[in-house]
């Protein structure tokens, strides 16, 4: 009886002074503020769309690289700031869409931030709208701000009306108003009307990679008035 009480004093003390957050678990300030996790740690649950073409490998959804596809939320969002982490194979490929309709094309019919290895020999001519955190086709990110291929990197995407801003492990690398960057038509010259959708869904775009992503988890404002997101900024 003695041994088993110091036991559990012990792993009392363990757990009261453990600060480790598990995989998908909100920090307090997240829970304050109202985010919600977009991945639970072990399944799909949430998810819809190429189902197939996904794992759950070591806590973090996995892109399967011999199927791929498009996996959708089930639920659309319009204004929200999207928050998650991903690690890139060498010569990776993956994205994730914005305000994509139900089976949409998700650069096009919806709007697509590059996920990419840009250090890859393959990439090495790509047009500056193609690199990561680019809104493909249309608002080019800054590069440079990447860690090593295999290291897991921190990423926010904030959706709010009509801009776009997306920070690098803890760099912006876009921030641009959709308007004004298809003015005069959009970079690539193809049209774009996903640029002018109000809401839709979140997509993970797999290319073939073995791209993985986790903590997952996102603020929706789609319900705030302007002024309410614009203070979440």
């Amino acid at each position: 009886m003695q041994h088993t009480f110091r036991f559990s004093v012990i792993l009392l003390l363990l757990t009261a002074g453990r600060t480790t957050l598990n995989a998908e678990e909100l920090t307090e300030a997240e829970q304050a503020e109202g985010y919600e996790s977009l991945f639970d740690g072990e399944s799909l649950a949430g998810w819809t769309g190429a189902l197939e073409g996904y794992v759950v490998e070591d806590g973090a959804i996995t892109c399967d690289q011999e199927r791929g596809g498009n996996l959708f939320t089930e639920q659309e969002f319009s204004d929200f700031i999207l928050r998650c982490e991903f690690r890139l194979p060498p010569g990776g490929n993956n994205g994730i869409g914005l305000r994509v309709p139900e089976g949409g094309h998700a650069s096009y019919d919806g709007m697509e931030i590059q996920v990419l290895d840009n250090t890859a020999d393959k990439y090495a001519k790509l047009k500056p709208y193609q690199y990561h955190g680019s809104v493909y086709g249309i608002i080019p990110a800054k590069r440079g701000y990447l860690k090593e291929v295999g290291a897991w990197n921190t990423q926010e995407i904030r959706c709010i009306g009509r801009r776009v801003t997306v920070i690098l492990n803890g760099e912006v690398i876009v921030d641009g108003n959709l308007d004004e960057a298809t003015e005069n038509g959009p970079l690539d010259g193809k049209e774009h009307p996903g640029a002018h959708r109000e809401t839709g869904h979140i997509v993970l775009c797999g290319h073939g990679s073995r791209v993985q992503f986790r903590n997952m988890r996102i603020l929706d404002l789609s319900d705030q008035s302007d002024s309410q997101a614009t203070a979440a900024e």
